[in-house]
């Protein structure tokens, strides 16, 4: 696989389907972690899923603790620290099916091996690594991170946790308090941002629970979901930290939490992904079991349509973010390969993909909820009883549109960091801007074009998808300039355009390269997800346009649109819908 390819860069070229990774090209070995993780799940999570619901905390750490015998906590941990070193895309697979079958472990997991461990990862010095990384790689002991506070939720710098030296220069005294902490109840080990004196900037300190005096918790939240995930408020009170404990460098806070949420951002995608293949099986499998009228209510189409198109959603938010594993993966490499060392190989390769890991973060944790959603439907009545799985699964799924930045907050960072790195000069975005400019001017063709090959109408049309992103994000930069950033609603719906754009490109992508027959339900589920993504893109892109282009402008834009957006065959969504959702009823499972 190619590793030439730059984060955002999807937008300007199209991209081989041999250059993407893909669930099917797991290796044995990747195969074998799978396995395991899933056998383990099923094993020891599934069977006491009514516990979960009930605010058992203890149980969450027992099973955290026998994840951490597993290995499974430092999978991203290098060995010379107690881990596994093992490379992107495995830290990516175990997370996906460790965190399926209950969003309270998943949580509990993710705080743990992303935010809670990274940080001293990936900016700690040597003597921190060796002290603290292997406890957290085998669950000897638990990672919180603590970042929000009461009036500093996406605002995260604007925390007023402060820190002051001692007089003896040997501590940093803390005062301030944290809210919404995962693993609070149990973790020995916490990242904490405070500012010290009147820094500009947050700054990170490990701080340790045992000996800690100062350090105090408040009592778990009751919360809508993830209901056994212990989360608390962090009370610091003249708490002492020794000054070896800062992080990183002093007012370098925020970057290291920024950091950290990107690749939390990329990593949250993939525990959502279980849990969709989870929910799709409940649904297809009581949806063939459910009698009204005398037959199952999979024979309904009403039903059907709903199976087909969760079952579209999984395969294109698995294809999405294995793609940006993978090319996150294959980045790290190539710097380590030009001679970078690992931490900053690590940090580089993600913070590349920080606009992909954004796109990843909102489209596939906004599919899980309306997935969870459609499941509840389908089962109706029954879907709203706790006596099923759905309504714990809704609850759960819930909160992964608030963690790692509000997914409005997901969607400003995508375009905004897109503008940022055409400015530095890292992305060429204006040449395509003004190419798309001077079609619009341009007599269309009227030809028919030759689309005999399987994928080449649909490989035309991402591509005239990436101009309508061009075309309108491009007219709106050029009116508003430095003020874009305040036009909110604008950037809103160009996130969208671009968030269709990769995840119909991935789906398609993968689709060719594993299942290119004209006949399998992969490409039926690639071209009806194209077809629902024009339709959100002309709707989005509509929207912009006539909110701040006028006249003739507004005219040559709404006409280079429905030419952008335009099928030269345009599918038949009832037959693509039925394809698949026979596959997967006859199937009875993802």
């Amino acid at each position: 696989m190619s590793s030439t390819i730059k984060g955002g860069e999807f937008l300007l070229k199209a991209i081989p389907a041999n250059d993407v990774f893909t669930l099917e090209d797991l290796n044995e070995e990747q195969k074998m972690l799978r396995d395991s993780a899933e056998e383990f799940i099923n094993k020891e999570v599934v069977p006491q899923k009514e516990r979960f619901e009930k605010k058992d905390y203890a149980l969450t750490e027992e099973i955290m603790r026998k994840i951490g015998e597993m290995g499974f906590l430092g999978t991203a941990v290098p060995e010379e620290y107690g881990g596994l070193g093992m490379g992107f895309v495995n830290t990516m697979l175990a997370c996906d099916y460790l965190s399926g079958a209950t969003g309270s472990l998943a949580t509990a997991y993710g705080a743990h091996t992303g935010i809670g461990t990274l940080p001293i990862l990936l900016y700690g010095t040597e003597e921190q690594k060796k002290k603290y990384l292997p406890d957290l790689a085998s669950g000897t002991k638990f990672g919180a991170y603590c970042l929000t506070e009461p009036d500093a939720g996406s605002d995260a710098n604007s925390g007023k946790t402060k820190a002051v030296l001692s007089e003896d220069g040997k501590h940093y005294i803390i005062n301030g308090q944290k809210m919404w902490i995962s693993n609070a109840g149990f973790a020995e080990i916490f990242i904490v941002f405070a500012k010290i004196d009147d820094d500009k900037n947050i700054t990170g300190f490990i701080v340790e629970k045992e000996g800690t005096e100062g350090l105090s918790f408040g009592e778990e939240e009751h919360k809508l979901g993830i209901r056994s995930s212990s989360t608390r408020q962090v009370f610091f009170n003249d708490m002492k930290v020794p000054v070896e404990n800062l992080l990183g460098e002093r007012n370098n806070g925020f970057k290291i939490a920024l950091n950290a949420l990107n690749v939390g951002r990329i990593k949250l995608a993939a525990a959502n992904l279980d849990g969709q293949r989870r929910i799709f099986n409940y649904s297809v499998a009581y949806a063939n079991e459910r009698k009204q009228f005398g037959v199952a209510i999979s024979t309904f189409g009403a039903i059907r349509q709903k199976l087909a198109q969760m079952a579209t959603t999984t395969f294109v938010c698995e294809a999405g973010t294995y793609r940006a594993a993978a090319d996150i993966e294959n980045k790290i490499a190539e710097l380590k390969e030009g001679g970078m060392n690992d931490q900053q190989a690590e940090l580089k390769g993600v913070e590349e993909f920080a606009v992909e890991a954004s796109i990843l973060k909102t489209y596939v944790s906004d599919a899980t909820q309306w997935i969870a959603d459609e499941g509840i439907q389908i089962f109706g009545g029954m879907g709203f009883s706790e006596d099923t799985p759905m309504e714990a699964a809704w609850r759960d799924a819930r909160i992964a549109r608030i963690y790692e930045g509000t997914n409005e907050i997901n969607r400003l960072l995508s375009v905004g960091m897109l503008i940022k790195r055409a400015m530095k000069g890292e992305l060429d975005l204006m040449s395509p801007a003004m190419a798309v400019g001077k079609e619009l001017m341009s007599i269309p063709s009227f030809e028919t074009p030759d689309y005999s090959e399987l994928f080449s109408e649909e490989k035309a049309i991402v591509e005239n998808l990436k101009k309508v992103f061009m075309m309108v994000s491009g007219a709106a930069l050029q009116k508003y300039m430095t003020e874009i950033e305040k036009q909110q609603e604008l950037l809103l719906g160009a996130s969208e355009i671009l968030n269709q754009i990769y995840m119909a490109e991935s789906a398609i992508l993968r689709a060719e390269k594993h299942f290119a027959d004209a006949d399998s339900v992969e490409v039926a589920m690639a071209k009806l997800n194209l077809y629902h993504a024009v339709e959100k893109i002309t709707q989005a892109a509509k929207m912009g346009i006539v909110s701040f282009a006028e006249g003739d402008e507004q005219r040559m834009m709404l006409s280079g649109l429905r030419r952008f957006t335009k099928y030269t065959n345009m599918p038949n969504v009832i037959a693509l819908t039925e394809k698949i959702a026979k596959h997967f009823i006859d199937k009875g499972s993802y």
